[in-house]
């Protein structure tokens, strides 16, 4: 076999994502300011194409510490509910401890795979996903999985990242790394921050799931801080991705990557501070009432 082309193999990836949640639940959970006032406005329009409103079972999929999970319960209300699933247990520890610290008592959480989900048929009125599905190594499997589970006319709705050109905070890291370690384009259907943000490819994912009136919505969404490398150590600390790119190469490697990222943001500093080039793509679908 071309050892410059190795085979995917999700087992050990669904591993490792495993592993560096655990490892990165801390500072996401720390983080989770940036994150509310980053991802806030694409959230409230994810929560609004599926529908949310008072009185509904919602399930949060990948939901890491909880952010979107805790604003999904308000609108939920107290009638309401919020079952919120991830591998990592340690993040759903701080997605727990969130929800405690916001008042809100009407989620629930378990460390669940979110493709196989160990849940009753037609249970939930609505699934949401925040940059979540991205990462599963079989996506038609989770998105069956969220299928099976919804009511008849439930509703999916999901937060990709679009294309590496209009998410360079996260891109150019991608391609330094990868030029770095020496890593191969990745294949067709493999997951990674950018597998389902190109023209059509999450719309034909909801179909093929068997999901009807699909429809998409770019959601501009900048990164901001104050300086180039205040980005870089949130990246740094809270984006495993990066992280497990660079497992081949060493501690001294490692850091003069870090530095050649750290300049490569800098062109996005401003004289407004860092604005980090972001655009979000808010998907939904419907389950069939006839199911």
């Amino acid at each position: 076999m071309d050892s410059s082309n190795p085979q995917f193999d999700p087992i050990q990836y669904k591993k490792t994502t495993c592993h560096q949640w655990q490892e990165t639940a801390e500072a996401w959970y720390r983080w989770s300011p940036t994150l509310n006032k980053w991802l806030g406005k694409t959230t409230e329009r994810m929560l609004e194409m599926a529908g949310i409103t008072d009185g509904q079972y919602v399930l949060d999929i990948a939901a890491g510490a909880g952010e979107q999970s805790i604003t999904a319960a308000k609108k939920v209300g107290v009638t309401g509910r919020v079952l919120a699933t991830d591998i990592s247990s340690n993040i759903l520890s701080f997605a727990k401890q969130m929800a405690k610290q916001a008042g809100v008592n009407n989620i629930e959480t378990k460390v669940m795979d979110g493709e196989n989900l160990t849940l009753e048929d037609r249970t939930f009125d609505a699934v949401i996903s925040r940059v979540g599905l991205i990462y599963f190594p079989d996506q038609q499997k989770a998105l069956n999985e969220m299928l099976r589970v919804l009511k008849p006319g439930g509703k999916m709705a999901a937060i990709v990242y679009s294309t590496p050109e209009r998410n360079k905070f996260f891109s150019l890291p991608v391609s330094i790394i990868r030029n770095r370690a020496k890593l191969p384009p990745p294949l067709p259907g493999q997951p990674g921050p950018f597998s389902l943000g190109a023209d059509g490819v999450i719309e034909k994912a909801f179909l093929q799931a068997g999901f009807k009136n699909v429809i998409t919505e770019l959601v501009d969404a900048p990164l901001l801080f104050q300086t180039a490398k205040e980005c870089l150590q949130f990246e740094k600390e809270s984006f495993g991705a990066l992280h497990q790119m660079m497992n081949g190469l060493s501690d001294l490697a490692k850091a003069a990557v870090w530095e050649e990222i750290e300049n490569a943001l800098g062109e996005f500093e401003t004289e407004n501070g860092f604005i980090g080039p972001c655009e979000m793509l808010v998907a939904v679908g419907e389950k069939s009432t006839l199911v």
